[in-house]
């Protein structure tokens, strides 16, 4: 039999589309990638055994996620439309994934459980296009006879594939990054998202604010309050505190790669937090017209990890820019959180361009302010 390697989450899409494939005479080899999402994997592998899958790989991702696809985007400070690109960002390692496993299981074919309306289908296919122009690539949900959800249960309901399906009015993707909602109210663009819409903490009155110092080590936040912590942890403990305060929150309209418009609520705490230190940081080493030039590259950069093309040559081409603009971007940065309020309160570094000297207007300046009439001069004669 021919054999298709799947992007597995363990939802009813991809839990009908490995019966789907089954059906359609594919031996279907599904892969559950551990990016840090509140996940049973143990639960949803028998899930996928028993939609019919010969093999389950559960990978766990979260180490390279945070190495290889985290970091990169946070010191190239990458959004696309205010958007920090979490579920976005996992998607290329995903599609990396499923094509390691191809190779190794010699599968001709690779497959998503992604809609024709959605950005992820892009992504996936995209990815596994640059990854190996080889490999052909099954959409069953834009391929299948099923039309509506009700039809996708019965239909599981009848091969006997063991579903345990939460009745939740939203559509939730969810990493070590961040969380992503749509559906239900939100549809509505003018309908104010539930309190229920939101999956990381509670917006609540805490009268006492809380203050952070994360230092960063050539873009790279590497201590936390001055001790040394781990990425992964760091993150982790990022997205509890600013999950508090409700930091990261944001309500979007987004244009999606298809071209119309979605809404979409993002939750991104560790996030939110780290791209304004790291910013706050910059602002304080870098020159002007580096400074400024950056902030275009960190445009295309998110434009481009949201559009799928993590793995292009620009993307990379990109990230060396990137790399280089952070070797002095060495430094502490300090931050208080108050309910729905992340603000920088403190910056320094031994790399600062920043001097007291000539930016004070006290007695110890040292600033020659008879010189700028000459600038003026020059500045004002093609006027």
């Amino acid at each position: 039999m021919k054999k298709v390697v799947l992007a597995y989450s363990g939802g009813l899409d991809t839990c009908v589309s490995i019966r789907w494939l089954r059906d359609k005479g594919y031996d279907v080899l599904a892969l559950l990638a551990d990016l840090g999402q509140k996940a049973n994997f143990e639960l949803l592998k028998k899930r996928a055994i028993s939609a019919g899958a010969e093999k389950v790989y559960v990978s766990d991702l979260k180490k390279e996620f945070v190495q290889d696809f985290i970091l990169p985007s946070l010191k190239a400070e990458a959004v696309y439309e205010d958007y920090l690109l979490t579920t976005a960002l996992g998607r290329p390692l995903i599609a990396k994934e499923v094509v390691k496993i191809a190779h190794k299981e010699r599968a001709d074919y690779v497959a998503h459980g992604c809609t024709g309306r959605g950005n992820d289908q892009v992504r996936f296919e995209l990815s596994y296009k640059m990854l190996d122009p080889r490999l052909k690539v099954i959409a069953p949900l834009r391929e299948w006879e099923f039309n509506s959800r009700e039809e996708e249960i019965e239909y599981a309901k009848k091969n006997g594939i063991s579903l345990d399906l939460k009745k939740s009015v939203y559509s939730i993707d969810e990493n070590l990054w961040g969380v992503s909602i749509e559906c239900g109210e939100l549809e509505d663009p003018y309908n104010e998202p539930s309190a229920n819409a939101w999956q990381i903490g509670a917006l609540r009155e805490i009268s006492k604010p809380t203050y952070l110092e994360i230092y960063f080590d050539r873009g790279i936040p590497t201590d936390l309050n001055n001790k040394r912590i781990d990425t992964q942890e760091l993150i982790v403990r990022l997205n509890k505190i600013g999950g508090k305060y409700a930091i990261g929150r944001k309500d979007l309209i987004e244009d999606r790669i298809v071209g119309i418009k979605s809404r979409e609520l993002y939750e991104a705490p560790a996030a939110e937090i780290l791209y304004k230190a790291h910013h706050a940081l910059e602002s304080l080493i870098l020159d002007k017209q580096t400074l400024n030039f950056k902030h275009l590259i960190s445009l295309k950069y998110g434009e481009l990890i949201y559009s799928g093309l993590w793995f292009s040559t620009l993307r990379e081409a990109l990230s060396r820019f990137v790399d280089f603009t952070q070797e002095k971007v060495q430094g502490t940065v300090r931050i208080k959180l108050s309910p729905g309020n992340c603000e920088i309160v403190g910056r320094k570094s031994r790399y600062a361009l920043y001097k007291k000297e000539l930016a004070t207007y006290g007695k110890d300046s040292k600033f020659d302010q008879k010189a700028a009439e000459g600038l003026i001069k020059i500045l004002g004669m093609g006027y």
